[in-house]
């Protein structure tokens, strides 16, 4: 039951940073295009240069989040 929860929270979670990121928004709330561009996101990471990727999303996320801690 408590991995149940902890899924849910985590898809939440995830539903959440598509919100923050402006994705519901720019898309026009439209989940064809939303899959779309996860799709997109995978068949990137696929790719041979998969960790340079996920570095450069890291750090763009991190500094969206330390922004938005400091208010800026």
């Amino acid at each position: 039951m408590m991995q149940r929860r902890e899924r849910t929270h985590h898809l939440i979670e995830l539903g959440g940073l598509v919100h923050k990121a402006g994705l519901v928004e720019l898309t026009g709330d439209d989940r064809a295009a939303l899959y779309g561009a996860f799709l997109t996101l995978a068949m990137i990471l696929q790719g041979e240069d998969r960790e340079h990727t996920l570095a450069l999303w890291r750090r763009g996320g991190k500094r969206a989040f330390d922004n938005e801690a400091t208010g800026q």
